[in-house]
């Protein structure tokens, strides 16, 4: 039987076409940009071609520690790059700076030193495979510094090929797009999000239309934001789905939000209530009272007073007179 590394990607059969046909036809571009929104399946594809790429100099029996060396990404041609927090002198990862509990007060990048490392990993031959793999994920990240650099190393990447995880071509230099081979990623339709949803073992998930609406076909974004709900004390929620009842009790919500959830919390919370008064309600006015709200909250406004006047103009929209 023939081996298939696509297998697991569901609803992106051009993707799979376009880079099965590549490598059929022994035409692997140096350089890829795997261009679509986070969660339907980027990362994954970018493993599955890794694969492929791998698995033609391997023997069949050898497969499954091809297969768990790249899931661990301890293989020698393969160098797996994400953006990075900078924490006491050390880089750290998302997942990383989560685990060490490390607060953080803006969001991470790829940096100057992370593009020069791929340099030198692409200065030696590969080991065992046909050629050196790079995968940045979320390359947008990169400073313009790092991005010029990372050119230098897409004009020459010698026995190589480096894969650019973005949401869009229009979120990297324009410069980096024109050395790359396009490879475009759909949101799912609906019977594939429940495919996903049921093979990863989220069916619960299923049961919740108000996060399959938010993640608009994304299952990795559907996964995230069902964590996020299940986070949320249900009460609160239900207390914030609905107009404050007073201003004292818009101002008890926003010190519960700001004692009881992070800012990437009341990030999503914004998006949820957002869609809430939308669908139930038809509040224009509220919804861009609470694009407002995630603005400030990302440039790390004082949560609580964010919180504090966005409820008071809701109470204020449903209770005019008041």
């Amino acid at each position: 039987m023939t081996h298939n590394p696509f297998a697991p990607l569901v609803g992106q059969q051009q993707a799979v076409e376009l880079l099965t046909q590549a490598v059929k036809q022994n035409r692997v571009a140096p350089a890829y940009l795997f261009a679509g929104a986070d969660g339907v399946g980027r990362s994954l594809a970018a493993r599955c071609f890794v694969e492929l790429l791998f698995s033609s100099f391997v023997e069949m029996q050898q497969l499954p520690s091809l297969q768990q060396r790249l899931r661990q990404g301890n293989h020698p041609d393969l160098l797996w790059v994400q953006p990075t927090y900078q924490y006491q002198g050390q880089r750290l990862t998302a997942a990383q700076a989560a685990e060490k509990n490390v607060k953080r007060k803006a969001p991470p990048l790829i940096r100057l030193e992370q593009i020069r490392e791929i340099s030198e990993f692409l200065g030696r031959p590969p080991l065992e495979a046909p050629r050196n793999v790079v995968v940045l994920e979320e390359a947008q990240t990169m400073a313009e510094p790092a991005a010029n650099a990372l050119l230098k190393t897409l004009e020459e990447p010698g026995k190589a090929t480096i894969i650019l995880i973005v949401p869009s071509p229009e979120s990297v230099l324009p410069t980096l797009v024109s050395r790359c081979q396009r490879i475009p990623f759909h949101r799912l339709d609906t019977t594939s999000l429940t495919q996903v949803l049921t093979q990863t073992g989220h069916q619960e998930i299923l049961q919740h239309p108000a996060v399959l609406s938010l993640a608009s076909g994304s299952p990795g974004s559907a996964i995230a934001s069902y964590a996020q709900l299940q986070a949320i004390p249900p009460e609160l929620l239900q207390d914030l789905t609905t107009a404050p009842k007073s201003q004292r009790h818009a101002l008890e919500l926003a010190k519960q939000i700001d004692k009881d959830l992070d800012t990437e919390a009341q990030l999503w919370l914004v998006d949820y209530l957002q869609q809430s008064y939308w669908k139930k309600q038809y509040q224009p006015r509220v919804v861009s009272q609470l694009e407002k709200a995630r603005k400030y909250l990302l440039v790390y406004a004082q949560p609580r007073l964010v919180w504090e006047c966005t409820l008071l103009s809701v109470h204020q929209q449903f209770n005019p007179n008041n």
